[in-house]
């Protein structure tokens, strides 16, 4: 299974701009991405950039295989909230992705679920291919 993505940069690396596609599955169609809004322009409301698109996978992948770990365990979620905040340092690179996660899930103890939840950490495979990188996790349950 392979799945795609499009890139079109324009222009020098400072005063460039580029657009983001996804055109196997549509779901977004020339996003725009700037060294603004990697890199100064911290509200996003500019268009997007390269680690916010890993965030986005890497939330989504934790959240799947977070699921599956507990429904084997006995512990359906009803629900899953999951932000990963994907730190670049400039001249450095990318240095993490630290996940928060809340969960709505019936009969798991608190230490049940942020066991669950680092073991999701460590196996979904977003987070493998961002083995270069620290990546954490803060686990709590709602309510």
């Amino acid at each position: 299974m392979k799945r795609s993505a499009q890139a079109v940069w324009k222009g020098d690396l400072k005063t460039g701009d580029g657009s983001l596609s996804t055109p196997q599955s549509g779901a977004f169609t020339n996003l725009p991405y700037s060294f603004k809004t990697r890199f100064e322009n911290e509200d996003g409301k500019e268009g997007t950039n390269p680690e916010e698109l890993i965030g986005a996978a890497h939330a989504g992948c934790f959240a799947m295989q977070l699921s599956a770990f507990l429904a084997e365990a006995g512990h359906p979620p009803e629900e899953l909230s999951v932000t990963a905040a994907v730190e670049l340092v400039p001249g450095t690179g990318i240095t993490g992705s630290h996940l928060t996660v809340r969960g709505n899930v019936p009969g798991i103890s608190a230490d049940e679920f942020e066991a669950q939840a680092k073991k999701a950490s460590r196996e979904c495979p977003v987070s493998k291919a961002l083995g270069a990188i620290k990546v954490t996790v803060d686990a709590s349950l709602a309510g």
